[in-house]
């Protein structure tokens, strides 16, 4: 980012040091990290979390430019693969050695094997693919975040199943590969969102059968209605019903409102073909209990 200037940088151009701790205080100046600063930013002007942390990216790796590739979680990030919890208060590096890693300040830095195609470039940096990100963060990271970065990949074509195996099989004797392998296992490139990711693991872990993802089903007025979830032989639907539906998915000009009327007049079609449609938000798949007994009465009939 050109936006983030380094302290030495910003001496050499006439700052001092008490001028850039000043501009800090609510004026034009922003400490990104130690030895980093965004200029024209004011202080309570603070963007996003995930800009924040491509800052911090940036300015880590002017500050250290030789080495470490940027891996898991930061970059997961300039993939613009979807990160489930994460934490990005520190960038994650890798080195191609046995030993050294450590956290150290803003830096999480990891020592692994780093094979030729298992990195790309973003931006002049050097990155771990799309399948490597993945891979490290089901090793290193939660069943969801892994799953979620996963479904993603694969939906969008950043990277292949085979190419997934290809990495599991270089990394098979890695801290985490048991835990990377069960992650692999639980993607599917059908998913569309986090939200669907989640629900997904949630509902296999409620016990509920396996359901068919985005089933198409005609509706009263002859048209082909995609579902999130369906389970055909019990004539229910499941509908995962996040923010992201009403906002970044949003197109131009589009009122939320509109979207949701739209989403009750597409669920008064399906209803009359005998379909029951279940629909749940984010609050419960952190407290399941509601949906366990809606899906459980759906299922009764």
């Amino acid at each position: 980012m050109d936006d983030v200037r380094l302290t030495r940088d910003l001496v050499r151009s006439g700052w001092s040091h008490d001028e850039l701790r000043r501009a800090t205080r609510g004026g034009p100046a922003r400490r990104v990290r130690r030895g980093a600063y965004v200029l024209g930013a004011g202080g309570d002007d603070l963007p996003d979390v995930e800009t924040r942390h491509r800052e911090l990216v940036d300015a880590t790796l002017r500050l250290k430019p030789s080495g470490p590739v940027i891996s898991h979680h930061s970059a997961a990030l300039l993939h613009e693969i979807p990160l489930y919890r994460a934490d990005l208060t520190k960038v994650a590096l890798t080195r191609a050695r046995r030993s050294g890693g450590r956290i150290a300040g803003p830096v999480h830095l990891r020592t692994a094997g780093l094979p030729e195609h298992h990195l790309t470039t973003i931006g002049g940096r050097q990155v771990t693919s799309p399948a490597r990100t993945v891979v490290d963060l089901a090793r290193a990271g939660s069943l969801y975040q892994a799953v979620a970065a996963g479904d993603h990949a694969l939906h969008h074509e950043l990277a292949t199943a085979a190419e997934l195996a290809e990495v599991l099989e270089v990394c098979r004797t890695w801290p985490g590969i048991g835990r990377a392998r069960r992650a692999v296992t639980e993607m599917d490139g059908r998913s569309e969102s986090v939200g669907e990711s989640i629900s997904r693991l949630v509902l296999a872990a409620l016990g509920f059968p396996a359901q068919e993802l985005q089933l198409e089903i005609v509706d009263v007025n002859g048209e082909v209605r995609r579902v999130d979830f369906a389970w055909p032989a019990r004539r229910v639907v499941g509908e995962f019903d996040g923010r992201v539906k009403y906002g970044r998915l949003l197109e131009p000009g589009q009122d939320p409102g509109e979207v949701v009327f739209a989403e009750k007049l597409r669920e008064d079609a399906i209803r009359p073909m005998t379909w029951t449609v279940v629909r749940w938000i984010w609050s419960e798949l952190f407290d399941q209990r509601s949906l366990r007994r809606r899906l459980e009465l759906a299922f009764r009939g």
